[in-house]
């Protein structure tokens, strides 16, 4: 497909920007050395330190860090007891991940249609999808924004369900002055470089509830314990170890979690600089043709993870495809949140058909995600404004 010669000719920028990139400083990297100099480079004490930071920062009672946010709703949904013939509803605009988790259990994952305005799970869609199979819900947090969690745990306690809430867009996020991660029976999230704070890979899940905590901590670690409470055959021998379960290899590293902690401490600046760069964006396109605003709801007081612009199919005479490569010829490389889980092939073999969530299935066609990153600098901020407006202009019926 051909770009206008308008587009790339004389670029916006010459310097690509990318979608997404981390914030790494010298507090980060002084952070990783003294691991790598001291004693311990995993199985160490930086990890408790990591999870009680993550405690204090959600208020959730326990957290469980991993090695990756997709480790994270694995063991989630197996210490809800997920397994085959149970049901999960999970989003339909997400990162595979999010339904992926139910397979590995042996379950169903079960879509719920999002919300038009938002692109959260649609709570009436939840209803809808609830059998009496159904054992847990995975809500996404998607771009941020919490879910409508007051309503998807009332949902819950009367139907004698779980809720994951899948914070892998949403730490520093708070829903009703409460911190995501306090809410759900297990939240997870992910600190993969795109992320608001980042340890190359990892995760976490947060819950309030010791018995799931318990179960966490073994699934992470082979399901392996030396806690003769724990143990079937006890022995308080300093050698001894057992393994009470079936878990997996899903730890984190001391030098990863040191750089975590150092990114911790900087979450709330780069909150506030990406809720500084949603307010210049949002100031830019709200009143160009063309260009839909995902909408904020006032109960979240959100860390945003992506910015999310929608084109208007009545108001432009373009494709997507024509936009995204047209932004690229401009030196803006967007991308695009998500597929819906369902459309991929993997899942089509499964036997999902196209046309279970049309509200997910018509915004994917019309949506993409514009660099959005605290280190965007100011010209950079608004070369990404310039090149939006200048197709949409171009393009416009």
């Amino acid at each position: 497909m051909e770009k206008p010669a308008i587009f790339g000719g004389d670029p916006v920028r010459k310097e690509k920007i990318s979608y997404g990139k981390q914030w790494i400083d010298d507090d980060d990297v002084n952070a990783v050395a003294k691991i790598l100099k001291g004693p311990f480079l995993t199985g160490g004490p930086t990890i408790s330190k990591l999870e009680e930071r993550l405690c204090e920062i959600t208020g959730a009672k326990h957290a469980v860090v991993v090695s990756n946010g997709t480790a994270a709703l694995h063991i989630a949904c197996m210490a809800l007891g997920i397994k085959e013939g149970d049901e999960v509803i999970v989003s339909a605009i997400t990162f595979a991940a999010s339904a992926n988790c139910v397979l590995y259990c042996g379950g169903t994952p079960v879509f719920a249609d999002i919300r038009p305005d938002t692109y959260n799970i649609d709570v009436e869609d939840v209803k809808r999808k609830i059998t009496p199979r159904t054992k847990a819900i995975v809500a996404v947090d998607y771009t941020g924004q919490a879910v409508e969690l007051d309503e998807l745990l009332k949902i819950c306690r009367e139907k004698n369900i779980y809720l994951i809430e899948d914070g892998a867009h949403s730490i520093g996020t708070k829903y009703k002055g409460q911190p995501v991660g306090s809410w759900a029976d297990i939240t997870t999230f992910s600190f993969h470089p795109v992320k608001t704070v980042t340890c190359g890979e990892g995760g976490a899940c947060m819950t309030n509830s010791e018995e799931l905590y318990k179960k966490l901590k073994l699934l992470r670690s082979h399901g392996i314990t030396r806690d003769m409470d724990e143990m079937v055959n006890k022995s308080d021998a300093g050698w001894y170890n057992e393994q009470v379960m079936l878990g997996y290899n899903y730890r984190i590293t001391d030098f990863q979690a040191a750089l975590l902690l150092s990114q911790l401490d900087k979450l709330k600046r780069f909150s506030d600089r990406r809720k500084e760069i949603r307010a210049r964006y949002d100031a830019a396109f709200k009143d160009i043709p063309g260009i839909i605003l995902q909408e904020c709801i006032p109960e979240s007081d959100t860390t945003w993870h992506l910015y999310v612009i929608r084109l208007d199919p009545d108001k432009l005479k373009c494709s997507r495809r024509e936009f995204f490569d047209a932004l690229v010829a401009e030196g803006i490389c967007p991308q695009v949140h998500y597929l819906p889980v369902y459309r991929h092939s993997y899942y089509e073999k499964l036997g999902y058909k196209k046309g279970l969530c049309p509200v997910a299935e018509a915004t994917y066609e019309q949506i993409m995600s514009i660099p959005f990153y605290p280190a965007l600098t100011d010209e950079e901020i608004e070369d990404t404004i310039r090149a939006v407006k200048k197709i949409a202009e171009y393009y416009r019926k």
